[in-house]
């Protein structure tokens, strides 16, 4: 449901308990700002959005059940007049992208202060992006530079057998290569997709549409 006139409405979403608390605590001092409800997953936004008038939904990512990035895509198609401003610990690009792509108006983190935070919301609210500098940086950086995650065919044969459940001493007897030119590949395909393992790369790879 979309917002009548008064206080901004906001929702806030996150699987910890201490954070929900804490960010409502942030936030009561504000007159402009009513902390409407807290929920610990996607799905429970989603139904309290549906029964209850809310503005602002402050979104963590990585929630158990229903994440972050599934949530702003459903609210995004069945709520269109509710923004979302993502509050969470991750700027990766893995973690970025995908919650812009789904639709959130502004991207915090959770180191970020009261004040800052307080401009996110009025900001979100009015439709305008909020983003925080690594975030922004991270956006500027994929505009100008796209293929900066575009990997070689090298790199993707080695996340292809990745995929399959090859260790690294199998891709490279199957490659003809030395194990060390694997790790190599590896950290680069890492770095290009913005995760920090093997199963956060093939997960990727997978949304990407690289791997099939």
């Amino acid at each position: 449901m979309t917002a009548t006139a008064g206080p901004i409405r906001v929702l806030v979403v996150d699987d910890h308990p201490v954070v929900r608390d804490g960010l409502e605590g942030m936030l009561g001092g504000s007159p402009d700002i009513d902390v409407v409800g807290a929920c610990g997953d996607g799905e429970a936004a989603l139904s309290f959005v549906g029964a209850h008038q809310v503005d602002v939904v402050l979104m963590d990512l990585r929630m158990p059940g229903m994440g972050g990035v599934e949530a702003i895509r459903a609210l995004t198609e069945r709520a269109p007049g509710v923004r979302v401003l993502v509050v969470t610990t991750f700027d990766t690009d893995a973690d970025v992208l995908p919650a812009i792509e789904a639709g959130a108006t502004g991207y915090l983190l959770k180191d970020s202060t009261a004040d800052t935070l307080l401009a996110g919301i009025r900001s979100a609210h009015a439709g305008r992006a909020t983003l925080s500098p690594t975030v922004a940086d991270r956006l500027v950086t994929s505009v100008r530079a796209p293929s900066a995650g575009t990997l070689s065919p090298r790199e993707r044969e080695v996340l292809i057998l990745a995929a399959d459940g090859a260790t690294n001493k199998d891709i490279a007897g199957r490659l003809f290569v030395s194990e060390t030119t694997v790790k190599t590949h590896l950290l680069h395909v890492f770095d290009k997709l913005g995760v920090r393992d093997r199963a956060s790369a093939v997960s990727e790879g997978h949304r990407r549409g690289i791997l099939r």
